[in-house]
């Protein structure tokens, strides 16, 4: 998840409702993280937030872009010599 840089106040305010079975593992989990339940209750949302918008699969394009997709997919391979000095360079964790 990305922090942000210099904290700036927070201003939204944000409500919920919890068993007390999940107050006391949330508060547990925050106390192993040193942080206070806000920051980690609102830290970890944020983190599945950000997760749930990354593993969006559905694109919703027009034809005309579709078949602008379909013509570079179907272009032969190019060359490509960054790529080709990028992969011919040994794993960073075999190097040694």
């Amino acid at each position: 998840m990305s922090e942000s840089p210099a904290r700036s106040p927070r201003s939204a305010r944000l409500g919920l409702r919890a068993t007390p079975e999940q107050e006391a593992l949330l508060k547990r989990a925050a106390e192993i993280r040193h942080k206070s339940l806000t920051d980690f209750v609102l830290d970890s949302a944020c983190l599945a937030a950000e997760q749930t918008l990354l593993d969006q699969r559905l694109f919703r394009i027009s034809e005309g872009e579709y078949a602008a997709l379909l013509e570079l997919l179907d272009r032969p391979a190019a060359d490509n010599p960054g790529l080709q000095q990028l992969f011919s360079k040994p794993d960073p964790w075999q190097a040694g």
